[in-house]
């Protein structure tokens, strides 16, 4: 990869982005490790490993200091700031299970429970009403400048993170990064389609950190527009039906027919006008549009002018799941857009390092500058090289809420990838949940939503 093309695209990237960059005179070891690396995934090990450990250990020491419940916590675990002085060392930092941002309670006590959560003191969040859902809650914390996302397992029950604004935009900034990190030849002038919920008409984590993508393209079109609320997410996921319930497969009918029109007339305008674009989200919409083309016997050809980056699992159905080279095969057949120019992107609610498939082997890059991925066995100890495990991190970008945390994710890591030359660890490329874990994911959200479409009506938009 020539270094040139590279620096070009990132100096792109960051002028699209220069407000997410906070003053240069300003940074601290999280900022330098963010901003710092032109390619988030070239940075030489020692030199990484360096920035890693000082910015891991900055925002543990701000957790420490500042967090009743975590500083706690680590007193039971005899852990604190002093004895983290190696890399070898993070492994020392206790880990928060993620199960743990899932014991909320309702109504103004669950307020409370983000202000616990929370790192630091929260400015002044008025709350109106003596029950407050969840959403009301939300809003008001948006209203003071707090934003809180979620998402949801098959249960229902939602894991809710409260960021900060410097958090959330580092979030943003980091994930718009790690994938054009990864986009040889990103141009601005480029039209994108958002295959997530429209950011402005949702908490779900997937739909509010996508914000960034309508400040990297020229323009931007979305697949689903209209609002989710906790309660729309949580009856899909749990499977509740109402009245509704009963013409469920007449409206998944209808709303996935609608997205696929849409979809396939916006690919129609622009191979006619041989625009730039880039379809980003979840495989399970874009599947089922190329899908319907096939069926038609329709094709497009955009070639090295196409991305495709998709993101948040790859279930189609409740019993199937999308092989992943199979998609990546129909991507090309059907819109001419090289497999190398399809990539996906693995990331969760609870944390704000996003892996991303290289071009040239598709395993999944960590962010190693200030991101430190563990693979742990039944033990919670350091799994092998190459063995399965439960997937672990410690996020230096977490300033809000203590980022380090203990997943339900099954993965396989190896210390570098075997395909391309970058140099740090990478994940294999599909990832799955542990056994007992319920399936969760942003697609997988979505899916049942556009399934049942619950509080939906002739007049939404979809």
């Amino acid at each position: 990869m020539v270094v040139a093309e590279v620096t070009s695209r990132i100096a792109k990237l960051n002028k699209q982005l220069a407000h997410y960059i906070p003053p240069r005179e300003t940074w601290n070891p999280v900022d330098e490790a963010l901003f710092l690396p032109t390619d988030l995934y070239q940075v030489p090990l020692e030199e990484a490993q360096e920035m890693q450990l000082k910015a891991i250990k900055c925002t543990f020491t701000h957790h420490y200091n500042n967090n009743g419940f975590y500083h706690k916590y680590c007193t039971t675990r005899n852990v604190s700031p002093e004895d983290i002085k190696t890399v070898d060392d993070l492994f020392k930092i206790p880990l928060v299970p993620d199960l743990t941002f899932k014991q909320y309670p309702k109504g103004r006590d669950f307020a409370r429970w983000l202000e616990s959560v929370f790192t630091g003191d929260l400015p002044k969040i008025v709350i109106k009403g003596s029950n407050p859902t969840f959403d009301d809650v939300i809003d008001a914390f948006s209203a003071s400048g707090v934003v809180v996302t979620y998402s949801s397992g098959t249960s229902g029950r939602f894991t809710f993170i409260p960021r900060d604004q410097k958090t959330f935009l580092m979030s943003e900034y980091a994930g718009a990064k790690s994938v054009i990190n990864m986009w040889e030849g990103y141009d601005p002038n480029t039209n994108g389609y958002l295959m997530f919920p429209n950011p402005k008409k949702t908490n779900v984590f997937v739909g509010k950190v996508s914000t960034v993508y309508f400040d990297l393209m020229k323009d931007v079109q979305v697949a689903i527009d209209r609002v989710l609320t906790t309660e729309v997410i949580q009856t899909a996921m749990s499977g509740g039906r109402s009245l509704k319930g009963l013409v469920t497969s007449y409206v998944q009918n209808r709303t996935q027919q609608k997205i696929t029109d849409q979809i396939t007339q916006w690919l129609g305008r622009n191979e006619r006008k041989e625009e730039r674009i880039c379809l980003f989200g979840a495989p399970y919409i874009l599947y089922h549009v190329m899908d319907k083309l096939q069926a038609a016997g329709t094709s497009f050809d955009f070639g090295e002018e196409g991305m495709v980056v998709t993101g948040g699992g790859w279930k189609i159905r409740e019993d199937v799941r999308i092989p992943v080279r199979d998609f990546r095969k129909q991507v090309h057949d059907v819109l001419g857009i090289p497999e190398t120019r399809c990539i996906d992107l693995y990331g969760m609610v609870e944390g704000n390092g996003f892996m991303v498939h290289c071009p040239e082997g598709h395993y999944l890059h960590t962010p190693y500058t200030y991101y430190k991925p563990f693979v742990l066995d039944d033990d919670l100890m350091p799994a092998k090289d190459g063995e399965w495990g439960r997937f672990a991190f410690l996020d230096a970008l977490a300033g809000s809420y203590p980022g380090f945390i203990l997943t339900g994710d099954k993965v396989r890591m190896l210390e570098h990838c075997p395909v391309c030359a970058r140099p740090g660890p990478v994940l294999e490329p599909e990832v799955y949940r542990a056994t007992g874990e319920e399936v969760r994911g942003c697609a997988e959200e979505l899916r049942r939503v556009l399934a049942q479409d619950l509080g939906g009506n002739e007049g939404d938009s979809v």
